[in-house]
């Protein structure tokens, strides 16, 4: 569980993240908006790479911002970017060996690794450099460094951005089983409705700044105001 309290983040003038409050439970769980509403710096925060000017977070019973950043991925946060961070010239069992290197699960890291490769449905060989992969493999490579290592918290920054149906459709898969499988909360942030209807169960919105709505993703998506907020419906 994630306990949101307050959260506040501004630059200079600019007010990014207003008094935000909200719960995430167990599951998956989307955030959404339109572009500029403070999703990603959510995400930065979490991540320990922008320091709000006032609030709270705790993530299952531990005050994650008074935590150093470099702590946060050996006690299970881990993201992903809306630009791909996987070495080119690395192999994909490299590139998640890397992650798990910073991991708190003390099992096999062969065994660790290949577990994640094979969650992820990536049906490159791990000796493959992720430069020979195609775009959807990529992406699939950057979810199996994110379960790596049975983390708590998963954040998923656009994962879907530009693939085609058939690989998102793929990817929602693998992304509503990432609770079952690894145990960790994970939260999703994408444009894609279809996707997060499919794999979030509740749903937080801002636009803003500011959390305009929360609950089961059905209703959410139904709301005036989150409409409004996506369409400019005056």
């Amino acid at each position: 569980m994630i306990e949101v309290d307050g959260l506040t983040v501004r630059y200079g003038g600019v007010t990014s993240l207003d008094a935000m409050s909200l719960t995430f439970e167990q599951g998956t769980c989307g955030l959404i908006g339109p572009n500029g509403a403070g999703k990603t710096t959510f995400f930065n925060v979490l991540s320990g790479f922008v320091r709000p000017a006032a609030g709270s977070v705790r993530a299952f019973g531990v005050d994650l911002l008074s935590m150093a950043h470099f702590r946060r991925a050996r006690w299970g946060l881990r993201r992903t970017f809306q630009t791909e961070q996987a070495i080119e010239e690395l192999s994909v069992f490299d590139n998640v060996a890397m992650v798990h290197e910073h991991s708190r699960h003390p099992g096999s890291r062969r065994g660790d690794v290949l577990d994640a490769i094979a969650f992820a449905g990536l049906d490159a060989d791990p000796e493959a450099r992720v430069r020979t992969l195609g775009a959807g493999q990529r992406r699939l490579v950057e979810v199996a460094r994110a379960v790596v290592g049975r983390p708590r918290l998963v954040l998923l920054d656009e994962p879907a951005a530009g693939l085609p149906d058939e690989e998102t459709r793929h990817l929602a898969e693998v992304i509503r089983r990432i609770p079952e499988h690894t145990g960790a909360l994970a939260v999703l942030v994408d444009h894609d409705m279809s996707l997060v209807s499919a794999c979030c169960a509740t749903t937080a919105v801002l636009d803003f700044g500011k959390l305009i709505a929360s609950g089961p993703t059905a209703a959410v998506l139904r709301d005036d105001a989150v409409i409004r907020a996506y369409l400019g419906v005056a």
